[in-house]
């Protein structure tokens, strides 16, 4: 597990074996506490930023290098 600091000064704990794969880069889950315990969000795995953001469909964005996720769910709907 990595460690980075969050927007607010506090480490964030990265845990390098969970994610999904990105267009520029693996996105890893981030965590609050080491334990895992409470979830915060996604780590890019391509510039290491918190800046990251997820839609309704699963879609992750890392706002500081557009690496991008796929969406986990589809509707054609959404087309």
């Amino acid at each position: 597990m990595e460690t980075v600091t969050g927007p607010d000064g506090e480490t964030r704990y990265v845990a390098t074996d969970e994610g999904d794969r990105g267009t520029r880069g693996p996105f890893h889950v981030a965590y609050y506490s080491a334990d895992r315990e409470r979830r915060y969000g996604w780590a890019c795995g391509a510039c290491g930023s918190l800046d990251t953001a997820m839609d309704t469909m699963g879609r992750v964005e890392c706002g500081d290098c557009g690496n991008r996720r796929k969406p986990t769910e589809w509707d054609a709907a959404h087309e």
